[in-house]
């Protein structure tokens, strides 16, 4: 069956549905008009209103009452309209959400999902176009996820929503539009990797890059050139960003000795900064070269006509491995 991205989030979700009574999808335009990128698209008319629930614009709000149906044995699956939306809510996440099994003792759990779309790439204005995944991978007590193509979408969320961890699950909302020929019963009998597993999407013995979301689809296109001038990258979608899969970044790198990270969010702090701390303390004697970091720029979003400079492409993809290859 051919569906995007959006679509196969959308089958995800109406499956979780179906099969719990305690699923409930919560958001602002979830409901009539199947949010704005439509990925709750019919859900409502199928399974009613106290089940897909329009709120009102009050992102505190969605996720404060989605942790109190948690804590009473619902499986409430929050949507944040957009990425930049989500700090009026991080208070919830990071002081309660995220700290309550801790707080227990283990006697409590949240069994919570917060979905994100994330990223740019869409010409979106202000507060629509943020990478703040590295604010919920810094919070111990929440999982957090991005998966990267549709086949993912519709494993990872159903993964989510049926743990007992609070997910933060960003959704790369460049790649909504992504297409993709699915056998759903064949993913729901054998899925391909755990939900905490990363992904070895390209084999090559030179470099490896390590990405999520919806750059991942960039290193693959840098990865194709670098073939056509025999240089063979090795390409990982993380897929989980906390916790991060690094036995199988160590691997890769023990391989290629040479490792190059990207993502959107701004480097400096971000996601990528600890991978390299973490490989180049597990990988020292296997590294060829520094480990090298390709992102975004340490500066707010920047308008839309300028987020292709932003935004790393393989022309920097391939300009890191040039470098480490060069070193």
């Amino acid at each position: 069956m051919i569906t995007t991205f959006a679509g196969a989030l959308n089958t995800g979700l109406r499956r979780a549905l179906e099969g719990d009574p305690k699923v409930l999808l919560m958001g602002e335009d979830i409901g009539k008009l199947g949010g704005v990128f439509r990925v709750t698209d019919g859900l409502q008319k199928d399974f009613g209103n106290n089940r897909v629930i329009d709120t009102p614009l009050a992102e505190s709000g969605i996720v404060g009452t989605a942790f109190g149906m948690a804590l009473r044995g619902y499986r409430p699956v929050c949507e944040i309209q957009f990425d930049g939306f989500v700090y009026p809510a991080f208070d919830q996440i990071v002081s309660h959400v995220a700290k309550i099994h801790y707080r227990t003792q283990g006697k409590v759990v949240a069994p919570m999902t917060i979905r994100i779309p994330f990223g740019g790439g869409i010409g979106s204005v202000e507060h629509h176009s943020e990478s703040p995944e590295a604010y919920f991978a810094h919070t111990a007590g929440l999982r957090v996820v991005s998966p990267s193509t549709p086949a993912d979408a519709y494993v990872m969320i159903r993964a989510a929503i049926a743990l007992d961890d609070p997910v933060i699950f960003f959704e790369p909302k460049r790649r909504y539009w992504d297409r993709a020929d699915l056998d759903f019963a064949a993913l729901d009998a054998e899925p391909e990797l755990p939900l905490e597993r990363a992904r070895v999407c390209v084999s090559g013995a030179d470099a490896t890059i390590v990405t999520y979301g919806g750059t991942v689809a960039t290193a693959l296109s840098a990865a194709k050139i670098a073939a056509e001038e025999g240089h063979g990258l090795e390409v990982i979608d993380l897929r989980s960003l906390s916790p991060i899969d690094f036995d199988t970044i160590e691997a890769s790198v023990r391989k290629t000795g040479r490792l190059i990270i990207a993502h959107e969010a701004p480097v400096f702090a971000g996601l990528g900064a600890e991978i390299a701390a973490r490989i180049t303390e597990r990988c020292f004697y296997h590294l060829e070269a520094p480990v090298l970091r390709v992102g975004g720029f340490d500066i707010p979003y920047p308008p839309a006509k300028l987020e292709k400079h932003h935004l790393p492409d393989p022309d920097r993809i391939l300009a890191a491995v040039d470098r480490t290859l060069a070193a």
